[in-house]
């Protein structure tokens, strides 16, 4: 039983900053064997992805996040985080975690709101 559940998510101001966290459960699974991509999806838009993690550690991002983004895992409690920092009103979405084993694996997501 699979299972992926984001938190850390919540209201800030612009220019402030979050720090986002996926979990993984389920029996001999592990964020270390399958790529992990963040997506974010706002209303009325598409979800797409914004930084991803592979197995052996390679990291990207979405070119359009300059840099304000950083995406880490711990391998100790199998954890991937996103910290986002000097966040902008158009980051406001809900951010999901996605875990690409034999098939993707989907959070329910965690809302980030950005307004002053």
């Amino acid at each position: 039983q699979v299972q992926v559940v984001e938190s850390g998510g919540g209201v800030v101001q612009p220019g402030g900053s979050l720090r986002l966290t996926c979990t993984l459960s389920g029996s001999g699974r592990s964020f270390n064997d399958a790529n992990v991509a963040w997506h974010r999806q706002a209303p009325g838009m598409r979800r797409h992805s914004v930084a991803g993690i592979t197995e052996n550690g390679r990291i990207w991002y979405e070119p359009s996040l300059n840099g304000r983004f950083t995406i880490s895992r711990d391998t100790a409690d199998n954890t991937i985080h996103l910290r986002m920092d000097n966040l902008m009103p158009e980051d406001t979405a809900i951010y999901l975690c996605n875990y690409r084993a034999e098939k993707d694996y989907w959070g329910q997501g965690t809302q980030v709101t950005v307004s002053s």
